[in-house]
């Protein structure tokens, strides 16, 4: 299977050698740049770093099944990686115009030995919801480990400006979506199984340009900690990552105003952007037995902006 993808030029230390955080990753100052909806990460200056050459795998989840929307690029793309370096097999969840980007994660899902099941589709609807699940289970034997990234971020400066079709859109696929994967996934689902949805520093700070992906970060991290203690009795884990300013094909897609990418991630503590990289340990740490005792949590990785 063939990609025409390619590495960032410069490659972090894997996640267990130190390093100063600030130059770990380089300080990007992406040129301006656009593309439709969903984009090609692969087309992107410069190309996200999903820890292609620096993820090392430690069998912290060896055997496991794993199905992760938004899969293709991104914060998703660079779970796929991960998990599978750790021992599992993992269905891809996307939108079938980013299947040259999914065709990368597959090749490295694949490099490391592991089974790699594309389905692409799109989660806006219940249906599709379902079936993907279903197809998961059929394609992996079962599963283990349910994992929502896929996201919709769009700027609309004024409220007035924002429409009907896009709110709900945004919705569709930021919580709807995740409301139906999780629903139909349950009955797969065994004590030690995890589900991780994905949140946003915006939860907690909204960006006045992006009310209703922040609206909808905020509704993923009540679901998930009301569903954390509804499952908790069957030994079904429920927690949250939220990631910070990560440069990934959200922000090339009118995620982000176009003049203002080549500042992109500047105002983190650590003076840069975030790399899918660097986001991806976090959902390892919450999908292995190692966070038994952590559920209801949102694990923030923001590049030390506060949170409450």
């Amino acid at each position: 299977m063939a990609s025409d993808q390619t590495a960032p030029d410069q490659t972090a230390p894997d996640q267990y050698v130190f390093s100063d955080p600030t130059t770990r990753y380089p300080r990007i100052s992406p040129p301006e740049q656009h593309q439709d909806e969903p984009g090609l990460q692969s087309r992107m200056t410069p190309v996200p770093d999903l820890g292609e050459d620096s993820y090392r795998g430690t069998g912290r989840l060896t055997g496991r099944r794993a199905l992760i929307t938004g899969a293709d690029s991104g914060i998703g793309a660079a779970v796929a990686i991960a998990f599978a370096r750790e021992g599992a097999d993992v269905a891809l969840s996307y939108l079938p115009a980013e299947q040259s980007d999914a065709d990368h994660v597959v090749e490295q899902i694949e490099a490391a030995g592991r089974r790699a099941l594309p389905l692409p589709g799109d989660i806006r609807t219940s249906e599709f919801c379902r079936l993907l699940v279903a197809d998961a289970v059929e394609g992996l034997g079962g599963l283990d480990i349910v994992v929502n990234v896929a996201g919709k971020q769009i700027v609309q400066e004024r409220l007035e400006d924002l429409s009907d079709e896009q709110f709900e859109a945004t919705f569709q696929t930021n919580v709807f979506a995740m409301f139906w994967i999780i629903k139909a996934a349950l009955p797969h689902l065994s004590a030690g199984s995890t589900i991780i949805n994905t949140a946003s520093l915006e939860a907690y700070t909204p960006a006045p340009m992006r009310i209703d992906y922040a609206t909808t970060k905020g509704a993923i991290n009540n679901f998930s900690k009301g569903l954390a203690q509804q499952l908790a009795p069957r030994g079904i884990r429920v927690n949250v990552v939220a990631p910070g300013p990560t440069w990934s094909a959200l922000q090339v897609t009118d995620g982000v105003p176009t003049e203002e990418l080549p500042e992109f991630g500047s105002e983190t503590p650590l003076g840069r952007a975030g790399q899918p990289a660097e986001l991806a340990p976090a959902y390892v740490f919450l999908a292995s037995p190692e966070s038994s005792f952590v559920l209801g949590t949102t694990l923030t990785v923001t590049g030390g902006m506060p949170t409450p």
